[in-house]
């Protein structure tokens, strides 16, 4: 293998799959890239057995072959070159020799019939929209997953496809976030796959809020995005998401109506002397007014009134903070608009006038 390449044309590719390298490896070859030279450029492959990454890139390669490299030796040492400098790449046996004016690095190597590669996604469905659409949807929703829950369908999230519809779908148990687009979608049955949470994020991170086309594909146990020179593939998780519709409130609670901007700050200021574990607060509705109350251990207590449009009876109900000031960063209108019914009911939030964004959240006992 042998080849010369500018430091800024590697260093892209790099950054787009070093995230799914993780710092503490099962298998010694999962800490390295594999880096594959061919008569059309080079590739450049991480995975951690869950998802794959894979970036191209055009350059002229004097000598083909393959080998994998220590993923975030070759990540640092390609970011700290000098802007716009030349990279020469050979192998020297079983070590890998990169020179750049007058830096020279020898690097380890692993065999690249070591590496792990994601099987054949076999028979796969193809659908396309643009990144703009499928970004929004999963920047609305992936905070609802659970974190290393032992029902390990909600350790990702749901997505669900119809002919004319898609959907996100979140929830830990204590939450949930649903987003829906109404566009054409090219499949011909209705489908649902969950996308597991470390998928997700590398997802999030490599859509741009752009009309360009991803090309989706469904295998039976993967899921694949095609971007402009990378390739996403994750393995899905086998499991039956919960009946999500059954615990959407139907909005015919007693409806707030509150200044988006004015409930985050308040919550964020009452929420600090809260229970640093539970994040609990109270929230307390009369007339046209809402009172955010917390208090600690420690017997330390905060208090925020702010004005609201509210015309029900006098309620009393409690939530955890995180779980509203997550929801409120994911609505984009200026005010909010609450449904809430009783003390021991969950409460449904929205934009003002959105319906394509819904957030529940659950009441706690304070």
């Amino acid at each position: 293998m042998q080849f010369e390449i500018q430091r800024e044309a590697l260093l892209k590719p790099l950054q787009s799959v070093i995230g799914v390298v993780e710092r503490r490896q099962t298998l010694p070859v999962l800490a390295n890239v594999l880096m594959v030279a061919d008569e059309e450029g080079i590739s450049l492959t991480a995975t951690d057995l869950e998802v794959e990454l894979q970036a191209r890139v055009g350059v002229e390669v004097a000598e083909t072959g393959q080998i994998t490299l220590p993923a975030r030796k070759l990540m640092d040492i390609v970011r700290n070159l000098p802007e716009e400098s030349t990279i020469a790449l050979h192998l020297d046996q079983d070590r890998a020799v990169l020179k750049s004016g007058q830096s020279q690095f020898t690097l380890a190597t692993l065999p690249a019939g070591d590496f792990p590669s994601v099987e054949d996604i076999g028979t796969a469905e193809m659908l396309t929209l643009s990144q703009a659409h499928l970004r929004w949807l999963v920047d609305k929703t992936h905070f609802s997953m659970a974190l290393q829950d032992v029902r390990y369908y909600l350790n990702g999230l749901l997505i669900e496809m119809e002919p004319d519809h898609l959907r996100a779908v979140a929830t830990d148990g204590h939450r949930l976030a649903l987003a829906e687009l109404s566009t054409g979608v090219e499949i011909e049955q209705p489908r649902q796959v969950i996308v597991p949470r470390k998928g997700i994020q590398e997802l999030l991170r490599l859509l741009e809020h752009s009309d360009e086309p991803v090309r989706i594909q469904l295998g039976e146990n993967h899921i694949r995005a095609l971007l402009p020179d990378i390739r996403f593939t994750s393995k899905l998780i086998d499991g039956r998401f919960p009946d999500y519709q059954r615990v959407i409130p139907d909005g015919s609670g007693h409806r707030v109506l509150v200044e988006r901007e004015a409930l985050r700050q308040a919550l964020v200021r009452a929420s600090i002397l809260s229970n640093d574990k539970y994040r609990g607060i109270r929230l307390m509705l009369e007339d046209d007014r809402l009172s955010i109350r917390s208090e600690n251990p420690e017997q330390e207590r905060a208090e925020e009134d702010i004005s609201v449009d509210y015309d029900g009876d006098a309620l009393e109900i409690g939530f955890n903070a995180s779980y509203l000031l997550d929801a409120l960063g994911a609505i984009e209108q200026p005010s909010v608009a609450v449904y809430v019914t009783d003390a021991n009911a969950s409460a449904l939030m929205t934009g003002e006038g959105q319906q394509d964004a819904r957030y529940v959240v659950m009441p706690m006992r304070l």
